[in-house]
This record gives structure tokens, sequence and C-alpha cells, in this order.
């Protein structure tokens, strides 16, 4: 199979707030009733969680705290025996992987609105301002760069590059000795586009993200040039709340295949190297989606978790007893798939047929980052600044 470098370097023939990029100027809001942390004005109310019959059971390897998440959305980042994790108050910290023991905390003097990103002997967060900043692995700051708005999302590193996603829809390959801009990619947003944490995929020597409107682009790593778009979905409705469809979660990638999928849009896969179209579904997801080897799962708009057969999108299971629950992006740990949702439950789904496994409670506030494996346990950040690894048996 071709190499996505070698492609790529010829170019080709619980929801957030909307943001009004075209009449309130970036960075206001529109409140709609699904906002992921607020605006809960109309919002169907949580449905209650039902007693269910556990056949694994969960156990708290290690908690520590990292501070508040704000109206932002943190992830933590595992490099190697050690877990980073940041909060909006400026505060990152590196801890243990196996017993959570913190191992440094530094204070950024800064107000972070995305972190943590590490790689290539970095530990990357950034600002509200548009701040990228970057420290070695022992805690000492390395350098600060620029780009051209908020950033939602984790700045993420690659052969000698860090990608960082501006909230206007820029994206920018920085220098990961200094800073220094190598390349930036520019697009222009709707007027009306979901505000969205959503950051890239880099692998392969590409950058993939999607966008408003229903697309999918592939970048260039070494230089940003778009080597191929593809529409996840097509925008539709009679208003212009209707005819939102937009890429708001992480594409995943698997083998020679990326799947994406839009709120109010479809879910597909399409190859990795061409950006053509394998296939696609109805379906609406905020949150997003995760892979195995055979099955493809997604946390709906509404709260049900549906598994899909990877190579056609046939239906597998669907699991309807978490609605209005805002979930995270499934997991693949083991023989479960975890979510995570609004009140810091945890609920572990059987892969085979959906049914509930097991629960676990974190702190009571919401999970919005999709959980990290961690070796065999499962690594997720709280709002309110809880880290947690938890162990399925």
């Amino acid at each position: 199979m071709m190499n996505i470098r070698m492609a790529l370097r010829v170019p080709m023939a619980g929801l957030l707030a909307l943001s009004l990029g075209g009449c309130a100027g970036f960075g206001e809001s529109l409140s709609t009733g699904f906002g992921l942390w607020g605006g809960k004005e109309g919002a169907e109310k949580p449905l209650p969680l039902a007693e269910i019959k556990p056949s694994a059971s969960i156990n708290t390897q290690w908690r520590v705290g990292v501070g508040s998440a704000g109206d932002y959305v943190f992830s933590p980042a595992v490099d190697g025996d050690s877990v980073y994790a940041a909060g909006v108050d400026g505060n990152v910290a590196r801890f243990d992987a196996e017993s959570g023991k913190q191992l440094w905390r530094v204070e950024t003097g800064k107000k972070l609105s995305a972190g943590v990103g590490v790689g290539s002997g970095l530990v990357l967060m950034a600002t509200r301002k548009g701040e990228v900043l970057a420290y070695d692995p022992d805690g000492k700051a390395l350098w600060q760069s620029r780009v051209s708005s908020e950033v939602l999302s984790a700045p993420q590193v690659a052969e000698g590059i860090v990608v960082v996603r501006a909230a206007d829809g820029q994206i920018y390959g920085l220098d990961a000795r200094n800073g220094k801009s190598k390349w930036v990619y520019q697009r222009a947003l709707p007027s009306l586009a979901i505000r969205s944490h959503a950051g890239v995929v880099v692998m392969r020597g590409g950058v993939f993200a999607g966008y408003a409107g229903g697309k999918l682009v592939a970048l260039s790593l070494s230089n940003g040039v778009l080597g191929w778009e593809a529409s996840v979905a097509q925008p539709r409705g009679a208003t212009e709340l209707e005819r939102i469809a937009d890429v708001t979660s992480q594409p995943v990638a698997d083998g020679s295949s990326i799947c994406a999928v839009a709120f109010q849009g479809r879910v597909a896969c399409f190859e990795i190297i061409n950006g053509n179209l394998i296939w696609a579904r109805e379906m609406s997801s905020i949150s997003g989606l995760s892979v195995d080897a055979s099955s493809l799962y997604v946390s709906d708009a509404r709260g049900a978790v549906h598994a899909l057969d990877k190579s056609s999108g046939a239906s597998l299971w669907k699991q309807d007893k978490l609605l209005n629950r805002r979930l995270s992006a499934p997991v693949v740990i083991g023989k479960h798939v975890a979510v995570a949702d609004l009140e810091g439950y945890v609920h572990f789904l059987s892969r085979e047929d959906g049914s509930f496994a097991a629960r676990a409670a974190t702190d009571g506030s919401a999970i919005a980052a999709t959980p990290l494996l961690l070796g065999q346990n499962l690594l997720l950040q709280t709002r309110n600044g809880g880290l947690f690894a938890l162990a399925a048996q």
C-alpha cells in the first residue's frame, strides 16, 4: 500500500455552543439548548440509570486531581510510563502511570484552554489567546508560540512538527525545536458552526481533520498541502440550524481506512490514501467513534451506542439505555466498550451484544474527553479535574 506521506506531497484536482462566525463575530456563541457544559434550556432530561447485574468488576487503580476544566475539555496524555494532565488554571503535572504518584507539577502562569499533547520530548498545552506552550518531560519551559485564535484541542507532535488547530479553523505546523511557523492550512468556516474541541489525527506523514459542513481533509504533515477532501455529510434542511452537518469529533484511522461521523449527518469510512468513500450510513454524533479489528462503535447525539460492521456499516447491536446522558466517544478495552457520561459514570458494555457489563462512578462531574487506554486500564479526566485509572476484570 502506498505511504500516505508520498501521496500527500502532490495536491489533488453533550454538544457545544454554536459559534456565529459570520454575523456575531468569532468567539461569540449562541446557546442552543444542547450545550455540552451549559445551554441546557429545553434539553431533554437524561434517562435515569437502571439497575444492572454486573458481569465484570471495576477497580480504581489510582485517583489524583489536576484542576478544573472550566468551560473547556481537557484530556490527559500517555507517554511511556508517564501520564500528563492539565487544567484551566494553568497547572500541568506528570504522574507515574502505574501508581499515580505525582512526579512534578508546574504553574504555567497562563489560563489554559487545551492540553495535553506529548511526544518527541515535548509536553504541549495551549491557551484561549492562541498561545502554544512547550515544556520538556521534566517540566522545564522550552518555547512559546502563538496562532490566530483560541485553541480548543491539544496540540499534536510528530516528525519534528507540532500541529495546532485554532478555533477559527486554521491548522498550523510549528517547528518542534522552537515553535516557529512552518506552514498553515486556512479554511473558511460557515456563518453557523458548532464550537468544537475536536483536534486532528497525525499519522503516517498525514494530518487528518474534520470540519464544519461535513468535510474531512487530509494534509501533508511536512508542508500542510491538501492531499484530499471528502464529504462525511451534506448539509440539508430548511433552516440554518437544520443545515448544520459538522464533524465535531476526531476521525479514527485503522489500516487502510479512516472513518468520521458528523452531527445531523452520517458516519462514513474512506480509503486513507485517496479519500474514496468505502461506505456511509445516516447517523448523528457529536462525541465520536472508535474501532477494533472488526467493528466500529459510535455514541450518537441522543446517547445511544452503536456497533457497526467495519467493512460495510451494517448494524451489529445498539444500546439505547443511556439516552440524553451526553456520552463520550466509546473506547475499546478488553472484552468491553466503555463510554462515560455527564454525571461522571463510566459504563462498560459487552463488545458482543452491547449489554451492560459494569458501571463505575468517578467524582460526579461530566467526562467529555474520550477515555484513553493506559496499558490494560482506562484513563479519564473529569470536568472537575479528577484523573482516574480504572481496571476492568
